[in-house]
């Protein structure tokens, strides 16, 4: 009899939260079985909200559609850093990883007007996740990144929405957009990678810090210390699933079902009770993201 891989079960329920929290970031989209019994499964432990991300045009839409659907939706859309170069260049190490004829210009502005005409809903409560991502783009993509960044900061801003920050190995040069652009009120640092110096100027712009899985791995003591000097009414917490699972079980499918997980070893980090955390959660995610 085959042995089942350990690395494709999902995790166990953890206990529940005794206070109810939100996943400000995540991609039901690409999450095993149905949106309907993965928000089930999450509320059944206390995560009765849950922020779905688009990152492109299609999973943009994808994101309005579901949160009009389920009340315990809200929506973000965008085109990832990773995607506007792909428009433009027909970059196949964008976010989808699949090549396209290069579209140019007039691609780009049309893709972004299609992500205006959503953040224009009133399910949808956020521009995102938008900013700089240099893993995987090349010299070539860097200004054109850095102009879709600033078309989202724009539109973010006139139509009041959260902006939703996307922000890989180019920590200054986000900042530095950010500042010369005019950040929204409400800014959200999704999957916080900075350090704690970084967390310090974020803070005195009032920005939010969203921690997921790595800040529960052992070798990410800087990431833990970010958190430590995070006003704590400028925490938030996600998933990014299916991505980054926290510790135990990293390398295993993730889902908003795992914030209690994420949310105790903050806590420990924290020397908070997890209910304190969790009730100052709660009411930041709702702040920054207006519902």
């Amino acid at each position: 009899m085959a042995k089942t891989d350990d690395r494709s079960t999902p995790p166990p329920l953890p206990a529940p939260l005794a206070v109810a929290v939100a996943d400000s970031h995540t991609h039901l989209d690409m999450q095993s079985g149905t949106p309907a019994d993965g928000l089930a499964r999450a509320a059944s432990v206390g995560v009765t909200t849950v922020v779905q991300v688009g990152c492109d045009v299609p999973g943009s839409r994808w994101a309005a559609e579901l949160a009009a659907q389920f009340e315990q939706v809200h929506a973000a859309v965008a085109l990832h850093p990773n995607e506007a170069p792909r428009i433009y260049l027909g970059d196949p190490d964008g976010w989808s990883g699949q090549q396209r004829a290069a579209g140019g210009q007039a691609a780009l502005d049309a893709a972004l007007a299609e992500i205006d005409a959503l953040a224009a809903l009133p399910q949808v409560v956020a521009v995102g996740e938008t900013g700089l991502d240099y893993f995987r783009t090349g010299p070539e993509g860097v200004e054109i990144q850095k102009e879709s960044f600033r078309r989202h900061i724009e539109m973010a801003k006139r139509h009041g929405k959260a902006l939703v920050i996307h922000d890989r190995d180019a920590h200054e040069d986000v900042i530095a957009v950010l500042l010369a652009e005019g950040a929204p009120e409400r800014t959200v640092f999704h999957c916080y990678s900075g350090d704690a110096e970084m967390a310090k100027v974020c803070a005195e712009h009032g920005w939010y810090l969203s921690f997921a899985g790595p800040v529960t791995f052992k070798a990410n003591q800087p990431l833990r210390d970010a958190l430590a000097v995070t006003p704590l009414d400028r925490v938030l917490v996600e998933t990014d699933a299916p991505f980054l699972t926290p510790h135990p079980y990293r390398g295993r499918p993730n889902a908003p079902y795992l914030i209690p997980v994420t949310v105790r070893s903050m806590a420990d980090t924290l020397g908070l009770h997890e209910d304190e955390l969790a009730t100052a959660i709660a009411a930041n995610t709702a702040r920054a993201f207006g519902y």
